[in-house]
């Protein structure tokens, strides 16, 4: 099997990008995309770090971010599974990549920049849901941002509203084969609803 190692090769492979593709680029949040990422409730954030990179997804009930100025957007860091490893990759590297998705739409929104982590309390609690603040939030600097060709999100069909998962391994099973049983299993998948009632915030 032969390998494309060089830019050069890459570039003759697949040519030269067609002008949409450049000038949809903006340095700044745009009146427009102000729009698409204000409607988005999702989105997936990687990050870079010296252990790794991570990808790890973000949702909030109507809004996933919140647009302070033209450069800087705010993301809530609610409850999760402690991990911390994409705040844990921005405190080594800063540079940062969103992608947002709205329902029902095959357009997606690209967001790079760099990020900051903030506990400021009166910024916390500006997101606070039910009485309950995020822990931290995560201030993006806009580098770039415009829109994804829909192809990628019409091939998947991701939004026929069916549930593709029926018949795969649950969260329980994972974590029991991975465990040996000392973890998981069918309990853990019945009172996850439970669980997440309680920390969803």
């Amino acid at each position: 099997m032969e390998f494309i190692d060089s830019l050069e090769e890459l570039e003759i492979h697949y040519g030269t990008p067609k002008a949409p593709s450049l000038v949809k680029v903006a340095r700044h949040v745009t009146p427009e995309y102000r729009a698409w990422i204000e409607a988005s409730p999702f989105l997936a954030l990687a990050t870079i770090g010296p252990d790794g990179l991570d990808c790890s997804p973000r949702g909030d009930a109507g809004q996933a971010l919140r647009i302070l100025d033209d450069k800087t957007i705010a993301m809530p860091d609610r409850h999760g599974n402690d991990r911390i490893d994409s705040l844990s990759n921005i405190v080594h590297d800063p540079r940062v990549s969103l992608m947002s998705l709205i329902p029902g739409s095959g357009t997606v929104i690209r967001i790079n920049g760099t990020a900051r982590i903030t506990a400021d309390v009166d910024l916390r609690d500006s997101f606070a849901v039910k009485g309950k603040p995020p822990r931290t939030v995560i201030l993006v600097t806009v580098d770039e941002v415009y829109f994804q060709c829909s192809r990628a999100v019409l091939r998947s069909d991701i939004w026929n509203g069916i549930d593709a998962s029926t018949g795969l391994p649950t969260p329980g099973d994972i974590l029991a084969a991975q465990t040996k049983g000392a973890e998981g299993g069918p309990d853990y998948d019945a009172r996850w609803s439970e669980r997440a009632a309680k920390t969803m915030w």
